[in-house]
């Protein structure tokens, strides 16, 4: 089992920024794939940023990329998105998920609760 937690949600106006991080714990050798969705109101979730644990490129949705920056830390068993530029688009509830294998869209293994990131225009 793994058990993901997020943080860093809140409240910010447009053009600013958040760091999220999501904190793994349990079987965390066996991760092979962090990511990042996110689920705005009335909307299906929708994957927004992915990283191999153990090195290779990170991979981006179209709709975030050169805004938003997936990281890790291994040692930490932690995962980062740094989003920058937000807009009131980027309103959602975030999610951190982990795979044990798949491709970058999936299928994910576990997930977190979810953390609120909400964008004033």
């Amino acid at each position: 089992q793994v058990q993901l937690v997020e943080s860093g949600g809140g409240l910010v106006q447009a053009g600013g920024s958040l760091r999220l991080s999501c904190v793994a714990t349990g079987r965390t050798l066996s991760i092979y794939r962090m990511a990042w969705f996110r689920r705005a109101p009335g909307k299906e979730r929708e994957f927004a940023a992915a990283i191999r644990k153990n090195g290779g490129t990170a991979y981006y949705a179209d709709s975030v990329k050169g805004r938003f920056t997936i990281s890790r830390d291994n040692a930490k068993n932690t995962v980062y998105l740094q989003m920058n530029s937000l807009k009131s688009e980027d309103t959602a509830v975030y999610y951190c998920a982990a795979s044990f294998g798949g491709s970058y869209f999936g299928p994910y293994d576990y997930w977190g609760q979810g953390t609120q990131v909400t964008v004033s225009s």
